[in-house]
């Protein structure tokens, strides 16, 4: 059996709990350069989601990567590499049961993933109909591949797809 596909309505507690792991960041990145972004579907006021918040840290450029990657490593965080997206560093973490749990990942500050996670967000956040059509999408998706991650992520593609080009991410 594949991991459950879980997507709920959308919880307010989300700026909360993301505010919350923001705060504990902080505490282990003083550089005031750093800004820690909220992204993914919990950033996005009324937009069903998996009930997990993606976190960018973004940093000014890749040559304070290491500094950055020893500060969360202080903090109980683990560098994954980027998983096969490149401008895209990945963390893991154990012990974090106080907080709500999150994908983090570490971007330099012109990272196109960066840019893409953010467009996103931001179109999302400015159109509330797509935020509706978004979320019968990811419900749907949920409830056609209750355990199938893949099939689950296959049936949102083109909605995303969609969105990028009409924010000039795709041709």
């Amino acid at each position: 059996m594949g991991k459950q596909v879980i997507v709920q309505s959308y919880d307010e507690n989300w700026k909360s709990d993301f505010t919350a792991i923001a705060e504990e960041l902080r505490k282990a990145l003083p550089d005031p350069d750093i800004r820690i972004e909220h992204v993914g579907s919990t950033s996005v006021p009324g937009l069903s989601a998996k009930p997990i918040i993606d976190i960018d840290i973004v940093i000014p450029d890749r040559s304070c990567l290491p500094a950055v990657t020893s500060s969360l490593e202080g903090i109980g965080y683990m560098h994954e590499g980027d998983l096969g997206i490149p401008g895209r560093e990945a963390f893991k973490y154990e012990g974090k049961e106080h907080l709500r749990k999150h994908h983090l990942y570490v971007c330099a500050r012109d990272s196109e993933e960066l840019e893409r996670h953010l467009r996103f967000r931001d179109y999302l956040r400015l159109h509330p109909d797509a935020v509706s059509e978004y979320s019968r999408v990811k419900e749907e998706g949920a409830a056609l591949y209750p355990c199938d991650m893949d099939k689950y992520i296959e049936h949102k593609t083109p909605f995303i797809q969609g969105i990028y080009r009409r924010i000039g991410l795709l041709p």
